[in-house]
């Protein structure tokens, strides 16, 4: 990895058998990956082992999680909407980290019904505000996500997605370019 990229941590949400992540997630990781100021980690929670249970000290499958985490200038969080909010998956992998997320910056993509999943990003706006993280005002929303997408996995309108995410991830590079400046020039905390 080149000394000038930013390390992108993209947070697949969703755990549940037969989810549409992976559609959302594939399409949007292969534009993060197009940006040339981002190295991409993609780190699919339905893909991790961590325990059911927060055990009592750090497990193997943690500590691999979590140094993902640290390693990361960046997240993109990706969330559908379940119920007006995000899955349980995403709010116990939030909270089995901490210093993490700290002064990093957080976009989001979100999919689902009606509102495209932005409930669930409002209420994720405020764990990570809780967290010490900056989330980015720009955001990528589908709504009736089932219908936007084509057989291959591409968005059947491109330009208003794909215009999106540019501003969004540039609004991230932005940020982390700030705060990993001012944490290499002043440990937070």
């Amino acid at each position: 990895m080149s000394e000038d990229l930013l390390r992108l941590g993209i947070i697949v949400g969703s755990t549940r058998e037969g989810r549409f992540a992976g559609t959302v997630a594939g399409w949007f990781a292969g534009l993060a990956k197009q940006h040339p100021e981002l190295d991409v980690d993609v780190i699919d929670l339905a893909e991790l082992e961590l325990p059911a249970v927060h055990p009592a000290g750090l497990t193997p499958q943690l500590t691999a999680y979590t140094g993902r985490l640290a390693a990361a200038d960046a997240f993109v969080v990706i969330t559908p909407e379940y119920n007006h909010g995000y899955p349980a998956s995403l709010k116990y992998a939030i909270d089995t980290a901490g210093a993490e997320w700290q002064t990093k910056p957080v976009g989001f993509v979100s999919y689902g019904g009606i509102s495209g999943g932005l409930r669930a990003v409002e209420q994720l706006r405020q764990v990570f505000a809780e967290l010490h993280a900056v989330t980015v005002r720009e955001t990528v929303s589908f709504h009736g996500v089932y219908d936007r997408f084509d057989e291959s996995g591409n968005p059947k309108d491109e330009t208003g997605p794909a215009g999106a995410a540019k501003l969004m991830l540039d609004q991230v590079v932005w940020w982390a370019r700030a705060t990993k400046e001012a944490r290499d020039r002043r440990p937070y905390r």
